[in-house]
């Protein structure tokens, strides 16, 4: 796996520019990606996903294969060097923890493990910030962190009529 993707990204274009009922082009497109090894994401976002009550659940419940396992030990290892290190930063104590009880150390964890990029739609902010942001823990981590946009432009996707 190249590339692995936050819940963020679905959500964002489910709901906005790639939604399910005006460009079933882009859910195909990353079908065909997730066939072919090169994009993908971890059980925990995909948990994440199935909680909803929408489209996207119906879709994600039907794709179980798209979410690999984030249970093994290298994953492990990787993600409590990663809650260690958030613990011991400044950061605000209800976003350290909302970001610690959900899916983002997971896929950070495991691209390291898998020497892959996460693709997410947060931003990285300036150093001493007290929010905990995805960019930024893979900045820590030495994992690259790119948004939809710039995934879609490095595998040529193209959605046209």
């Amino acid at each position: 796996m190249k590339y692995l993707l936050d819940a963020n990204t679905y959500i964002q274009a489910k709901n906005q520019y790639y939604g399910m009922d005006i460009c079933p082009a882009y859910w195909d497109w990353l079908d065909k990606q997730f066939a072919n090894g090169i994009v993908g994401s971890i059980a925990m976002i995909g948990r994440e996903l199935k909680d909803g009550n929408d489209d996207l659940a119906e879709w994600v419940k039907l794709r179980p294969g798209h979410f690999m396992s984030n249970d093994d030990s290298a994953t492990q290892a990787v993600f409590a060097q990663i809650v260690s290190q958030v613990m011991a930063g400044s950061y605000n104590q209800a976003n350290r923890d909302n970001f610690l009880a959900k899916g983002d150390p997971w896929i950070i964890a495991k691209a390291k493990v898998l020497d892959a990029t996460v693709v997410s739609h947060e931003s990285l902010i300036v150093e001493g910030t007290k929010k905990v942001k995805v960019p930024n823990i893979c900045a820590e981590f030495s994992v690259p962190c790119i948004d939809t946009f710039t995934l879609l432009r490095e595998l040529q996707a193209s959605f046209k009529l």
